[in-house]
């Protein structure tokens, strides 16, 4: 059984965080992306995540209207606070009847971070991260807000997610980490923000590293969807079948270092040395264990390029 409780951690950026790279992701727990999850089952997968020695966690305050962070909240009751790393964020202003949009303003993430504190039934946030980019406040506000909760120590450090690199030039150097999308089949992001983050010292979880599943190898290509892949174009017709061939030959490759196809393409993200952790959406205990026999793999220069060669659509 894979255990890597003494094995690889990673400093997440300039933060003072030590991280596994694979990091335990929670947005499965949005019912209206996903459908009704499996609180108790995911629970077990959090507490097999520790037990094996993960100890990164992601969520938001927006998934689920704040019923992530309140299962998260049940999964870490009982847990010593070193045996794990939380990151949440905050960016949309919701209300009860279902209202939102963007706020980012000092007062709000003020607010904000009180009430997630208490779904997660924590003291403090380890990493707290600005879900996207609010186009009405100034990013010195924002990083005033950060600055005022680290000083209160609700939070170890600030982070970004989904900005971009001029939007990442005018934050001071606080903040320490940036979460883009990013999976083998959707490598935007290596043209500009990596070698960005790279540069400045800012450390990346990157999401959606299975893309939405579709790299698992799980798919043979004639599946439907009734959540919101059923509105993806790689989840449909001949593309779909094309890419779950695709990856049904990066599975091949992986056999050659007795790995699963999740474990080859996971080990293949984090072996870019602009990435410092891969966000992996967990639903059961068995998903992590499998996930976790990705930390430390590589495969050959030669099989990493043409990995990427076969994911190239």
């Amino acid at each position: 059984m894979t255990d890597v409780s003494s094995g690889t951690r990673v400093r997440l950026g300039r933060t003072e965080l030590s991280v596994s790279p694979i990091c335990f992701g929670t947005w499965q727990l949005s019912p209206r992306f996903w459908g009704e999850p499996d609180e108790d089952q995911i629970i077990r997968a959090i507490h097999r995540a520790i037990d094996i020695g993960i100890n990164f966690f992601d969520t938001a305050d927006a998934y689920g209207d704040g019923l992530a962070e309140s299962v998260l909240g049940r999964a870490f009751s009982g847990i010593p606070r070193d045996k794990f790393i939380l990151a949440t964020k905050v960016f949309w202003h919701m209300h009860p009847d279902g209202r939102r949009y963007p706020d980012l303003s000092k007062p709000y993430i003020l607010e904000e971070c009180d009430a997630s504190l208490k779904r997660l039934k924590l003291s403090h946030i380890d990493l707290y991260q600005c879900h996207s980019y609010d186009q009405l406040t100034h990013p010195h506000e924002i990083a005033d807000a950060m600055e005022t909760l680290i000083k209160q120590g609700k939070i170890r450090a600030a982070g970004t997610s989904n900005w971009n690199v001029e939007q990442l030039r005018i934050l001071p150097k606080r903040f320490g980490s940036e979460q883009p999308p990013y999976s083998l089949l959707k490598r935007g992001i290596e043209e500009s923000l990596l070698p960005y983050c790279m540069a400045n010292d800012i450390g990346t979880l990157v999401y959606s590293s299975l893309h939405l599943g579709l790299l698992s190898g799980k798919y043979k290509g004639d599946e439907s969807f009734t959540d919101l892949r059923k509105n993806q174009p790689d989840f449909q017709g001949e593309r779909f079948r094309t890419l779950c061939d695709r990856v049904r030959q990066v599975g091949e490759i992986g056999k050659n270092y007795g790995l699963t196809t999740v474990q080859t393409v996971i080990a293949c993200t984090i072996m870019h040395p602009a990435i410092t952790c891969a966000i992996v959406g967990i639903k059961q205990p068995k998903h992590i264990e499998e996930a976790a026999g990705a930390v430390g793999k590589t495969v050959s220069r030669e099989d990493w390029y043409k990995i990427r060669g076969l994911l190239s659509l």
